[in-house]
């Protein structure tokens, strides 16, 4: 009875030194990675199935990378850069790792001036850093019919904050539409009959501009 339970106490140490080898020999699965997206419409999704939104679509590329990301969707249709200072705090619940901010198209609709959609998306910033939160800060080019010097001190904006803040950066949310020689009639076709949003397919397209940039805010968290 004694070598019985011997040898079957031998046998028990045995299958619990081999679970621990094979444990130890896997791989170690990556946590999953909780982003906030900050923004307006564009970031919302207005006018598409939610399916077709930038959020939805952005986590499904990022999928087919191979990341394990969940994006709070934190895009408010109408929103300006006051409206999401205003909402950044409540917004970054715990779990939120890192941030991605795209606002300024509705500061632009409304001729803000630029000095306070400025002080606006710096005090965002500022929240992300006491926080120690990565940021990708996604920028906005005004158009120039409100004159050069609003256009030049608004495009100002995004660059000077991005390098002021280490945050990583893209120079407009609509670079991936913004191909080198692209006709803008040819934009109607990646657009909603607003010519603000785009549709479906300019989602994919923006997405597939953003995604790397996310990619690089990602790298930084395991770094």
């Amino acid at each position: 009875m004694l070598c019985f339970l011997t040898y079957g106490l031998r046998a028990l140490r045995l299958k619990v030194f081999a679970a621990i080898v094979l444990i130890n020999g896997l791989p170690a699965q990556a946590a999953e990675v909780n982003i906030l997206a900050l923004g307006d419409s564009l970031t919302q999704g207005y006018g598409l199935l939610e399916q077709d939104g930038f959020v939805p679509q952005l986590r499904n590329w990022l999928a087919d990378q191979g990341h394990d990301v969940r994006i709070v969707n934190g895009g408010v249709s109408g929103d300006t850069t006051a409206g999401g200072l205003g909402r950044v705090e409540w917004s970054l619940t715990p779990e939120i790792d890192a941030m991605i901010v795209a606002l300024g198209g509705n500061d632009l609709l409304r001729g803000i001036d630029p000095t306070l959609s400025r002080a606006n998306l710096e005090g965002i910033l500022q929240v992300a850093q006491d926080r120690n939160l990565e940021v990708l800060l996604i920028g906005m080019s005004a158009p120039g019919n409100y004159g050069p010097e609003y256009k030049q001190t608004f495009d100002a904006i995004y660059p000077e904050l991005a390098d002021a803040y280490g945050t990583v950066f893209l120079e407009n949310f609509f670079a991936g539409l913004m191909a080198e020689g692209s006709d803008p009639s040819e934009l109607r076709a990646f657009m909603q009959s607003d010519n603000i949003h785009p549709n479906e397919k300019g989602v994919k397209k923006i997405v597939e501009s953003v995604g790397p940039k996310v990619e690089e805010l990602i790298d930084r968290l395991s770094n």
